[in-house]
């Protein structure tokens, strides 16, 4: 595997400048523009992944900054420790061995050559797990900051903790494997009871598949391949295709339809039905038949299942009408009071408004960062077929950490 490090970014300037001992990053932010295969590796945060991410060499910068025709940001560079996470956040302790200060770059693309990033990393707080070599990243600072160039010598030199480095390898929590129908069903009897729960499933054909909506997924080097584009996808959606949604009386049901059309959203299909999901599990193309299918138990419980018209939906569905700018201003970690003063959280109540007019504004951030199960209207033949449920994902939400079953089937 090449040599790594960790890219922590933040918006506020005054975070990275002057004396800094801990960071902390918000949960949704971790791993973003990080290689997939790193990242599901890492999601879990336990104690071998930490292990790994204090083994790494360290930028903590500011976003980019283009005011006056420059470009600039603030750079340290160094190390992390006692990382610790936490529900909403993570943090560290970061020792900076390196002060560069205000870097000043001939333009954004000497900035995005240099650390390997593109052009939405750099404006965007997240803490990354980048593919590179941080002493040619050191070098090309060196010669931008003549001044610390025998500082940076000091800090040059074989790093094998950093060269050796691996990230720990994924585990699956696997009830069992079956070559037939009849072995399937016997391990889902297997299962211990569990009252108070309904059961959803999810199949696909190959294992190695995320469970991850078609909105959330990312390139194999951690670039977000359709979220930027979210509002525009459905708004051109609908005005192709105007008159299909006219019946359709909240945003949660426009969605539903809007991945009937295949157009990628924030919703990932389930079923109450575990022949259903298993017949996807199967149904691979002819190319994909040597492939490992997977079938997914999610149990939720009862009083955590969502409806339709419920209003955390609402909230949730309508962060497709935002922009991506309007998105990365979204702060979760603010009291209810403050965040639903942001003008951020006023648009998306101008939203929810629109189909609740009734709606308090109040919204709650827990609420809009989370996933939930949701029941949805059973308005087409593909949904009553597959006794359609969907988990709605939230703002920059993740399926971390939420206990599954993973029954194979290998037949086809």
């Amino acid at each position: 595997m090449a040599e790594s490090f960790n890219y922590i970014a933040f918006g506020n300037r005054e975070y990275v400048e002057g004396a800094v001992d801990i960071v902390e990053m918000s949960r949704g932010r971790m791993f973003e523009y990080t290689p997939t295969d790193i990242e599901k590796r890492l999601e879990d945060l336990g104690p071998t992944s930490i292990a790994f991410l204090e083994k790494l060499p360290t930028f903590l910068c500011s976003e980019i900054d283009r005011s006056g025709g420059a470009a600039s940001m603030v750079v340290k560079y160094g190390r992390i420790a006692n990382t610790a996470p936490g529900r909403k956040e993570v943090s560290t302790t970061f020792r900076t061995l390196i002060d560069f200060g205000e870097v000043e770059f001939a333009n954004v693309e000497q900035a995005k050559d240099l650390f390997g990033a593109d052009g939405f990393q750099l404006y965007r707080t997240h803490w990354a797990v980048r593919e590179g070599d941080a002493q040619k990243i050191l070098i090309g600072l060196a010669r931008l900051k003549p001044d610390i160039a025998k500082t940076v010598e000091g800090q040059l030199g074989p790093d094998l903790a950093a060269a050796t480095a691996e990230p720990p390898p994924r585990e699956k929590k696997t009830i069992g494997i079956a070559n037939n129908v009849e072995e399937f069903l016997q391990l889902l009897y297997g299962l211990p009871a569990k009252g108070s729960t309904e059961t959803f499933f999810r199949g696909h054909e190959d294992a190695r598949f995320e469970l991850t909506p078609s909105l959330l997924r990312k390139s194999p080097d951690g670039a977000w391949q359709f979220m930027p584009n979210e509002d525009r996808l459905c708004k051109e959606l609908l005005i192709a295709h105007y008159d299909e949604f006219q019946s359709d009386q909240y945003c949660f049901d426009r969605l539903v339809r809007m991945q009937h059309y295949g157009l990628p959203t924030r919703l990932l299909d389930i079923s109450g039905n575990p022949l259903i999901a298993l017949f996807f599990a199967c149904d691979g193309a002819l190319d994909q038949r040597d492939s490992e299918g997977e079938v997914i138990i999610f149990r939720v419980r009862s009083d955590k299942v969502k409806y339709y018209d419920s209003d955390t939906v609402s909230c949730l569905a309508n962060l497709s009408n935002l922009t991506y700018g309007q998105k990365n201003e979204i702060d979760l970690q603010l009291d209810i009071l403050a965040f639903n003063e942001a003008p951020v959280a006023k648009k998306l109540l101008h939203h929810i408004k629109s189909e609740k007019g009734f709606f308090e504004a109040r919204i709650v951030p827990d609420d809009l960062g989370s996933i939930v199960c949701v029941k949805a209207k059973r308005t087409n033949t593909r949904i009553k077929s597959q006794s359609g449920a969907f988990l709605l994902f939230g703002h920059e939400a993740a399926l971390y950490g939420i206990p599954e079953y993973r029954p194979n089937d290998c037949s086809s």
